[in-house]
């Protein structure tokens, strides 16, 4: 468990102890219960998840308390027949804060703020500063080894306690606070064992020091601190790369719109002053900020971040639009609807972190280990005291052998048991063209049995190609060239790139009709390339493929077909995966043809289209209920909120922002064959951290008898450490690349 360690001072601390000022913060929560969001920036671990909701829900009238990691808000609702709003929003900071954690009323900007930990660089710094001592006061130290007695022994004891005393204070202070924090709050945790062990080596360092005693323990003391900050550091570093989904996701909301004043002149507004009712302008090429009805304009429509859908969509007065959409072609008059919270936006925020509530509770192996290890070792060390001093020994003698128990049994393997094959698979995986965001999520993925896939840009390469030749002879396909050329619509940069041999006439007069397409003027006659009803073809019962029509002057129309072609090698990657015995589902927000033929081709049984964003995530969470480890592959702001709610998720690289924040691995080519490649992989790093699990406990169960026996010495013990902490990275080196 990593702890909390925030120190900012808690500006609402004061007003939540006297109960005032929060009546702002209290907003309207489900079935008509009051809500109090607030933002705990020490929650670091399920650990900690638990500890805020249980005492938040232990209060009267409480009736869910719920914790999101990635945004580290909390979310409280009491019933509102409770007495008292203000009091019992006052009751639930205090109980935060007596939990161990500061809070304030949460706002947008904890959600959108960077997603690196400040505790992430503070492990960093403490990390160098105890390298940096432990090397030099080994280097003291073997002056020492080497026979060196009298004054020149308690001089370089003295120079090395120099060094390491403000060493030790400065690079410790992460094992200390949460320590601290644990015991008092009653409870242990694994740094209590690790404060004590550095705290007692270093006391007992200074003794020696000053009685001049032929051994000190400075170098053990900085070692000792070294790995173990180094395994904090690399478990805090991966942690650091899964936090950022909804952050991204609220960064690409829009800050503000124009709004018409009822004069008719414009005023720009922050997006907390548009209200439902006002008229907001929208320019082309901008998002749409907020939900609304199209008043005047025509204009086509980006939906891809809705709907997964590559081709734009018309829009006329009454359309209804969704915030985070983009407005292609023409400026557009809304009459707002929806803002804010309220807005498609805003739910796809909330639907995320609802959804990775589930996937915060997943409890990882080293934290399981954590909860059995702390009291093991604090019994052993206490019992080797206890035992030395009623078999005679001297209290000096029992600390001494009490001292290098603790830090025999300090857990640095069991530290780096899990880091350490999380950096080497994210290592090797890389060197696939698979980027791992957060090394917890290959624990999750080795225990998938179905994988969701999308179909637009996941299944699919999301980029429209020709089906077949092109069917016009050349002189008309440099006319479509012509006109294509002045589109930056999907379906004319595929034909651009398609008659890239032909060579494109001079049209005339070219204007791009929003949502229709394109027309101009040839030698007398007039050209138009766009939508198949408007260019005037006649009507198909063809719903698979994306059409586009050409036509001169009065010439029949002909129809130019573009597919969205499977990703290379999908039918390999999803017959690896059934062979894997793994289930295989298409959720897609396309049309039911295009997903019907994809299935199809890729002998996938079970699929759906046209899902929203909420389809998309009961469907998961009806798998989830059913006890399926779900693998979910997605790219588009539809998927984020799926992709937060799966055991494990995975993005290819063209996703958009959204969808690469909230999932745990990106694939960075267009190959399909990462997937089956990360599932090797992960079931690999499994097999690896089992087996340091199973190397820290066989390093104990041999070294602690010796220890407890009086056989070795603070120092000894420090090597001995060391020494395991070498060999579980050497068997986390083991792991192979993926085939």
């Amino acid at each position: 468990m990593v702890p909390p360690t925030v120190s900012t001072p808690a500006p609402f601390a004061v007003a939540a102890a006297a109960g005032e000022h929060l009546e702002p913060f209290i907003g309207k929560g489900a079935d008509g219960r009051r809500r109090l969001d607030l933002h705990v920036p020490g929650i670091h671990c399920a650990g900690c998840i638990r500890k805020v909701e249980g005492a938040v829900r232990a209060l009267p009238g409480v009736a869910a308390a719920r914790v999101n990691f990635t945004t580290r808000r909390l979310s409280a609702e009491w019933r509102p027949d409770t007495p008292g709003n203000d009091q019992v929003a006052a009751e639930i900071l205090a109980a935060v804060e007596g939990a161990g954690f500061e809070a304030r009323p949460f706002a947008a900007s904890d959600a959108a703020a960077g997603a690196a930990d400040p505790a992430s660089r503070r492990l960093l710094k403490s990390m160098a500063v105890a390298g940096f001592a432990a090397m030099n006061i080994m280097l003291l130290s073997v002056s020492v080894w080497s026979g060196a007695t009298g004054a020149t022994r308690d001089l370089f004891h003295l120079i090395s306690g120099g060094i390491a005393i403000p060493a030790i204070a400065y690079a410790g202070q992460p094992f200390f606070a949460s320590a601290w924090k644990a015991l008092r709050r009653g409870h242990t945790n694994m740094d209590v064992p690790i404060s004590i062990g550095v705290i007692l080596a270093t006391l007992l360092s200074v003794y020696e020091t000053l009685t001049s005693g032929p051994h000190a323990y400075f170098d053990a003391a900085t070692m000792l601190l070294f790995f173990l900050l180094v395994g904090r550091y690399l478990d805090s570093l991966m942690r650091d790369r899964a936090r950022a989904g909804v952050a991204t996701l609220l960064k690409q909301s829009a800050r503000g719109a124009l709004v018409r004043n009822p004069d008719g002149g414009s005023e720009y507004r922050p997006i907390e002053a548009i209200a439902p009712g006002m008229q907001v302008l929208v320019a082309a090429g901008e998002r749409i900020p907020v939900d609304g009805t199209v008043l005047e304009g025509h204009s086509a429509i980006d939906r891809s971040l809705v709907t997964g859908e590559s081709l734009p969509e018309p829009v006329a007065p009454g359309g209804a639009l969704l915030a985070g959409t983009l407005n292609l072609d023409a400026p557009l008059l809304l009459k707002t609807t929806r803002v804010g919270e309220d807005s498609f936006l805003g739910q796809v925020v909330r639907l995320m972190e609802t959804a990775e509530q589930g996937r915060a509770r997943y409890t990882r192996i080293a934290d399981r280990a954590a909860r059995l290890y702390a009291p093991a070792v604090h019994l052993a060390a206490l019992f080797t005291a206890i035992g030395w001093m009623l078999a005679g020994a001297g209290l000096h003698q029992a600390v001494v052998i009490a001292v290098a128990v603790l830090i025999i049994t300090c857990p640095c393997a069991l530290g780096l048991a899990v880091p350490a094959v999380q950096v080497r698979a994210a290592s090797v995986l890389m060197q696939r063209g698979l980027l791992v965001k957060d090394g917890s999520a290959l624990e999750r993925l080795a225990i998938v049995d179905t994988v969701v896939l999308d179909k637009t840009g996941t299944l699919t390469l999301g980029r429209p190609q020709l089906v077949g030749e092109l069917p016009l002879v050349a002189e008309d396909a440099g006319l479509a060239l012509g006109l294509a050329q002045h589109s930056r619509h999907p379906l004319s940069r595929a034909l651009v790139a398609a008659a890239a041999t032909a060579t494109p006439a001079r049209i005339d007069a070219v204007r791009e009709i929003p949502g229709l397409g394109l027309e101009g003027e040839w030698r007398g006659e007039t050209v138009r390339l766009g939508r198949p009803d408007w260019v005037g073809a006649a009507a198909t019962s063809d719903d698979r493929h994306l059409e586009l029509a050409f036509r001169r002057g009065d010439r029949p129309a002909t129809r130019i077909r573009f597919d969205d072609p499977l990703r290379p090698d999908a039918a390999a990657a999803i017959g690896r995966l059934q062979a894997h015995g793994l289930q295989i589902r298409i959720l897609s927000g396309d049309r039911a043809e295009a997903v019907a033929a994809a299935a199809q081709a890729l002998r996938i049984d079970e699929w759906a289209a046209r899902q929203s964003p909420k389809d998309k995530l009961d469907s998961i969470y009806a798998l989830a209920a059913s006890g399926r480890k779900i693998l979910v592959v997605g790219d588009g702001l539809n998927d984020a909120p799926m992709l937060a709610a799966g055991t494990a998720s995975m993005a290819p690289s063209t996703a958009s922002d959204a969808g690469q924040t909230a999932a745990d691995l990106l694939f960075l080519g267009d190959s399909l064959l990462a997937l089956p490649q990360a599932l090797d992989t992960a079931r690999a790093a499994g097999r690896h951290i089992r087996q340091n699990f199973a190397l820290a406990i066989l390093y104990n169960l041999l070294a602690v008898p010796v220890a407890v026996a009086g056989l070795v010495t603070p120092l000894i013990a420090a090597v001995a450490m060391s020494c395991s902490s070498i060999l579980v990275v050497g068997n986390a080196l083991r792991l192979k690349k993926p085939r």
